[in-house]
């Protein structure tokens, strides 16, 4: 194909204006520092982004069913059980009263989401039993357990007591006139969830006692499901809305943290989109230098002519030399920044404090659609940059271009 072979030779000629060789190094330099910024940069999101949905998830329910108007009662909660539990990728289903609570110890008060728990299925799902880094996973006889950050700042450990009393509880009390009313619990475990919200901010103990401490009389608030695998989540939640009644709300763990996923997808193409603003300058660049390139050659575009080659593959010829060092500096950009991914994935080149932080190293996870978009994009907007030359090119004059020099 001469068009290839013509273009390849035009790429490493040595140029009578040095500048034209010198835009076309910077170019391709352009390109490579561009592509290689973005597989990083995109890289250390997807490394942050799934840290944090494993840190949710891990503790998070998978799916929620909630009552958009009422608590549920048992019958509703055995309607829905008989609608969903054969279903193959459950791996749990449990009760849950939620609500806040007081928490009092000596002078200290915390308020905290106390949840009720009672888990009616269970396949192997150990997602709050696998947290307890002290004492055990107890709710019966109004044991309690709290996160670790809860504990300090009560300055409970496991066996203490703690009073907790509701707003329920204190409804009751304004209205009768009276004292207010505390139940007592044993802090049998605490846990932490690598998630200082949650180990502040929860505490659990048994369905019954939530219920009795809420005055819920044996309703419930929500249903959570964990599955085997939460990225069914999404089919999962469509699946189940179709068999319910449309006063329930079905939720997934993205649902739960939507506005947290939604600033880190705003960030990741914020980040995306002014990182390519580095390979679109690299293009102006290749654009600057193809033109020059054509009024150079432009007595060699004539003898082409002149020897039988048609508008079209004088076009080819150039777009061809754009496309060249569009490919050659996206090459160089992944090859660079895949090097820098994998010596902070093996070497942790830029390591973190884990005093401050739950991670020792900037976390990197690597995309194969983030690398075929990257490079589609690099090497798309060489090629446009070498569309409009290339088209100059076809409008030389041939006689002209012949006498020229």
């Amino acid at each position: 194909m001469i068009e290839y072979y013509i273009a390849r030779k035009y790429l490493k000629a040595k140029h009578k204006i040095n500048f034209v060789k010198i835009l076309s190094t910077i170019s391709i330099v352009g390109i490579t520092i561009g592509v290689a910024a973005l597989i990083i940069v995109l890289s250390v999101f997807n490394g942050f982004g799934s840290i944090v949905t494993n840190i949710l998830v891990s503790f998070d329910p998978h799916v929620k069913i909630i009552s958009t108007n009422k608590n549920l009662t048992e019958k509703d909660f055995n309607i829905i059980l008989d609608k969903t539990k054969n279903h193959s990728n459950i791996k749990s289903i449990t009760k849950i009263a939620e609500a806040k609570a007081l928490f009092i110890n000596d002078k200290t008060y915390e308020v905290v989401n106390l949840v009720g728990v009672e888990t009616v299925y269970t396949k192997n799902d150990e997602s709050i039993k696998s947290k307890i880094i002290s004492g055990k996973y107890d709710l019966s006889n109004n044991n309690i357990i709290l996160g670790l950050a809860l504990a300090l700042r009560l300055g409970v450990r496991v066996g203490d007591e703690v009073v907790i009393t509701s707003a329920y509880n204190i409804e009751k009390t304004i209205i009768n006139f009276t004292l207010p009313q505390t139940n007592k619990f044993i802090v049998s475990g605490i846990f932490e969830s690598d998630n200082r919200d949650y180990d502040v901010g929860y505490a659990f103990t048994s369905l019954q006692s939530a219920q009795k401490l809420f005055g819920l009389n044996n309703e419930i608030n929500s249903i959570e499901f964990r599955l085997v695998d939460f990225h069914d989540s999404e089919d999962f939640k469509n699946e189940i809305s179709k068999k319910i009644n449309n006063d329930l709300t079905v939720q997934t763990w993205y649902d739960l943290h939507k506005e947290l996923y939604n600033v880190m997808l705003i960030e990741r193409w914020s980040a995306y989109i002014i990182l390519c603003l580095i390979i679109a300058v690299a293009t102006f660049n290749i654009f600057a230098s193809l033109t020059m390139t054509v009024i150079e050659k432009k007595r060699d575009i004539g003898i082409l002519r002149a020897l039988g080659l048609n508008e079209n593959s004088i076009k080819k010829i150039f777009l061809m030399n754009g496309f060249f060092s569009g490919l050659i500096g996206t090459f160089l950009g992944l090859f660079l920044g895949l090097f820098v991914c994998y010596l902070q994935i093996n070497y942790k080149i830029y390591p973190l404090d884990p005093m401050k932080y739950i991670i020792d190293a900037i976390p990197i996870q690597i995309r194969v659609t983030d690398i075929l978009a990257i490079s589609f994009m690099s090497i798309f907007l060489s090629s446009i940059a070498a569309y409009f030359p290339s088209k100059r090119a076809t409008k030389i004059n041939l006689i002209e271009s012949i006498k020229y020099e």
